[in-house]
């Protein structure tokens, strides 16, 4: 047993925060049971000293000295509770900050060999050849990009369609510039009045409707 907290198998050492946390648990899950125990125990005898409270005295005084006893040690298991509730809360903080010092410890590890494998020359260095290659690369895209075959043409006939063109637009001016041709004027014939034949019957209508209003109003002053 002494070699196993103070020596022994590294094994063994890894697994002691484990396995205290895990025995830890299961006693304090037996000392809430019994604790369970202890208060309904006292509860039975709360109840038998009030049955026998004016019937008999002593038998209900016997039972109240039970009850005293199940409550010292209900106390007792209480604070074995508490006290291993606090020593498994303090093992299991320990516990994480093993397992996080470890995982800390592991990452320090590997960033430690990943940088082993390149410093900032080669960084630098790498980055040049980056560099150069982007260079490279866009003459080459350049020289792609260069018309091909402008040594074939022949200078003379281009100049004979240059002349063609000259010619033509020449032309084009030439004809902007003629005199415009005048529109000969147009013949108008006089227009003669036109007779308005609806005009007498509309002047018959207007002084019929005015003397039925004369008429009209002569009746209504009784003239």
């Amino acid at each position: 047993m002494w070699n196993y907290f103070f020596g022994g198998n590294p094994q063994q050492k890894k697994e002691l925060p484990k396995r205290a946390i895990v025995e830890l648990r299961e006693h304090i899950q037996v000392l809430n049971k019994k604790k369970s125990h202890l208060e309904q125990q006292m509860n039975d005898q709360d109840a038998t000293a009030r049955r026998f409270l004016k019937t008999n005295a002593t038998a209900a005084k016997n039972a109240l000295k039970k009850k005293k006893v199940y409550e010292v040690n209900l106390m007792k298991i209480e604070n074995q509770i508490e006290s291993l509730e606090t020593q498994l809360g303090a093992i299991e903080g320990a516990n994480l900050n093993l397992e996080t010092m470890k995982a800390m410890k592991q990452g320090a590890a590997a960033m430690k060999q990943i940088h082993g494998e390149y410093n900032v020359d080669k960084v630098e260095d790498t980055m040049d050849d980056i560099r150069e290659q982007v260079e490279l690369a866009d003459e080459i895209s350049e020289s792609i990009s260069r018309p091909v075959g402008s040594e074939f043409v022949d200078e003379d006939e281009l100049e004979a369609e240059l002349a063609a063109l000259q010619e033509e637009e020449a032309e084009k001016e030439q004809g902007a510039k003629a005199p415009a041709v005048k529109a000969q004027p147009v013949e108008v014939l006089p227009s003669f009045p036109t007779v308005n034949k609806t005009q007498p019957q509309a002047a018959a209508t207007e002084d019929d409707e005015d003397e039925e209003a004369l008429k009209a109003l002569q009746a209504e002053m009784g003239l």
